[in-house]
């Protein structure tokens, strides 16, 4: 549907009235909230899987003016300029509004900036193509039988952990059993149950109260052929198996064997001091603020061209004056929000984009962890149990206008779950509620939402009191306008809707609260999230009803069924899949446990004196020991 024009205009007065509120209130926390945005990552698995991420929330830009930016503008590989010298150090910028959490080991973590520090030291066995499907280019290659479900692995002779011990089979085949202990405290169980005997393990292990991994028996369908070599037998063939659909990251035996898997993602092996198998070794951790490397000499794709690497966090409000100070090369992702204004003044960087692997999203809270049945568990008196409130409240907000305005084009409304990152399966011709209220008025009268008291207000259909608790992340400048605008349009169609403790939540507290550790907490009603949807399109580690981040809580038979059809042999087929997700993606349209609200733009700008940077993510992850500088400091303005 067009929005007419002065719809348009009306809705870009309001929020650059919002703005201007906001900023006459200071820097004090007060009820209206605090500052800014979150940085993704409801990590994982796809949204973070992997990583995932991604989170950013919020507005502030309406002074941006009326340059409107395009993602196709932008390359996603660096221009080289000059020759490389030999050597140098590289200053990385993690851009983040609260501190990484220090979890880093890809077995154990769950949040997008713990992700950013392991990637420089750490890589999975297996490399993936443009559309993600998996090759035989890394550490591991593959074949498989005739059926698709049986695959042999073979890693190569000259990879190492950065101790110097060899990566073996063993080392694999470990992480598998400790991510199906009991006592694992992580979040990545639901990535290797599809090993037979995963799920019998872990309940072998409750039953027998072992403290170590390898106690008891190990994983039927995990097979050890010998050192190099590993036999894994799935459940199923799937396409999924073929596109990062297997876990393939290992952990140290040697290192982690004498440690209880309860103890493990606290322990000095994953906190203090990390090894990988990647370019980079972990000199130092400074915890939540900073780390620093060195080359990896041993690494098996050759030794880096850089002497070293050094990380630190970066505010979102500080990362443009870090790069033209030159205190840092590059950034993880650069906030959109911010590039109208700075682009033309950072001439001693280019910026390179790409389509995000992520969405924002606005989540509905419609039920609770089953932390005894490990499932989610739906709540027929949730306040936001009623779809026809969920979609009224879709049809309230003007996302095209949130993208436009405070991103200058760089985020865009979002229609689906997939989103176009995965270009073989999102399904573009899907109708999803655009901005109406009038459409969302209608609806809540026909649901029997009415302002029985003549306040403004609408109650509920039993002439209850209805009020929403929001919870969103702080961060970029952005973040505290864009919800304030949020909270304003559902207030305008008569939904009264209040900021969580009347301020922003620190990122990893928002993550907390709203279940990542398995524990939802009963004050929120509705939260803004975003999800770095991993490279396997496959949506069941989010929106599975055994998934812990399934965080509204919502399963159905049929979502249950999409799901399983998704991953099923015949969607080994790429148009049966497409048809497949499609119907999913329409589901959830209807269904509505969470609606996207906007695509994004991933930017990354680098300095001129780097060479031989790519944010391409098949690419990324296995170019890192590449990377060179052309002199010793950065580039100035």
């Amino acid at each position: 549907m067009k929005k007419a024009s002065f719809s348009k205009w009306l809705v870009a007065m309001m929020l650059l009235l919002l703005l201007v509120l906001a900023a006459c209130s200071g820097d004090s926390d007060d009820e209206s909230g605090d500052t800014g945005t979150g940085s993704d990552t409801d990590t994982t698995e796809g949204e973070t899987d992997d990583e995932e991420g991604a989170e950013d929330e919020g507005d502030d830009s309406a002074e941006g003016g009326d340059d409107v930016f395009s993602i196709d503008d932008f390359a996603t590989e660096k221009t080289n300029e000059g020759e490389a010298i030999e050597g140098g150090t590289l200053n990385f910028g993690l851009v983040s509004s609260s501190v990484f959490e220090g979890t880093l080991n890809y077995n154990f973590y769950s949040g997008d900036p713990d992700v950013q520090v392991i990637k420089w030291f750490d890589e999975p066995l297996l490399t993936v193509d443009e559309n993600f499907y998996y090759t035989n280019d890394g550490v591991a290659t593959f074949e498989t039988n005739e059926e698709g479900d049986v695959f042999t692995f073979t890693i190569r002779d000259d990879v190492y952990w950065h101790d110097g011990e060899p990566l073996t089979a063993e080392d694999w085949v470990f992480a598998f059993e400790v991510i199906g202990h009991p006592d694992y405290d992580g979040v990545r169980f639901g990535n290797i149950t599809n090993v037979v005997g995963a799920r019998e393990y872990r309940d072998a292990e409750a039953e027998a109260e072992t403290t170590y991994a390898a106690e008891a028996g190990t994983i039927e369908g995990l097979n050890i052929i010998d050192d190099k070599t590993l036999e894994i037998t799935f459940t199923h063939a799937t396409p999924s198996l073929m596109a990062s659909g297997i876990w393939e990251y290992a952990l140290p035996k040697h290192i982690f064997e004498e440690i209880p898997v309860a103890e493990m993602s606290e322990s000095d092996a994953v906190r203090v001091n990390p090894i990988g198998i990647g370019p980079f070794k972990v000199e130092s951790v400074v915890p939540g603020e900073s780390v620093t490397y060195t080359a990896n000499e041993d690494y098996w794709r050759g030794a880096p061209k850089l002497d070293g690497v050094t990380l630190k966090v970066v505010s979102p409000q500080t990362a443009a004056e870090a790069l033209e100070k030159g205190e840092i090369d590059l950034v993880d992702s650069f906030p959109a929000d911010q590039y109208v204004d700075v682009h033309d003044q950072l001439t001693n960087v280019e910026f390179l984009g790409q389509i995000d692997l992520s969405y924002t999203y606005i989540g509905f809270k419609l039920g609770s962890w089953d932390a005894e049945n490990n499932r989610v568990k739906m709540d027929p008196d949730s306040k936001v149990a009623d779809v026809e409130l969920r979609r009224a409240m879709w049809y309230a907000v003007d996302n095209d206008a949130i993208g436009e305005r405070f991103y200058n084009g760089l985020r865009w409304n979002a229609t689906t779950l997939i989103p176009p990152s995965h270009g073989l399966f999102h399904d573009p011709s899907i109708e999803t509620p655009t901005y109406d209220p009038d459409e969302a008025n209608r609806i809540l009268d026909e649901a029997g939402y009415e302002d029985v008291d003549g306040d403004g207000i609408r109650e509920t259909p039993d002439g209850e009191e209805l009020v929403l608790n929001f919870a969103s992340m702080e961060g970029s400048d952005v973040a505290e306008p864009i919800v304030n605008y949020y909270i304003q349009a559902w207030n305008d169609i008569g939904i009264k809707v209040e900021l969580l403790d009347g301020r922003l939540q620190e990122f990893n507290a928002f993550y907390d609260r709203v279940g990542q550790n398995g524990e939802d907490d009963p004050e929120i009603d509705i939260y803004q999230g975003a999800w770095g949807v991993g490279s396997d399109v496959d949506p069941t580690g989010l929106y599975g009803p055994e998934e812990l981040f399934n965080f509204p809580r919502y399963e159905s038979d049929e979502n249950t069924r999409l799901l399983e059809e998704g991953v099923s042999a015949e969607a080994l087929d790429d148009d049966y899949r497409f048809e497949v997700y499609s119907e999913w993606q329409e589901l959830m349209v209807e269904e509505i446990p969470v609606f996207p609200t906007n695509y994004r733009a991933e930017l990354v700008p680098v300095n001129n004196r780097v060479l031989n940077y790519n944010i391409e993510p098949h690419i990324n992850p296995f170019i890192r020991h590449e990377i060179a500088v052309t002199q010793e400091d950065p580039v100035l303005p």
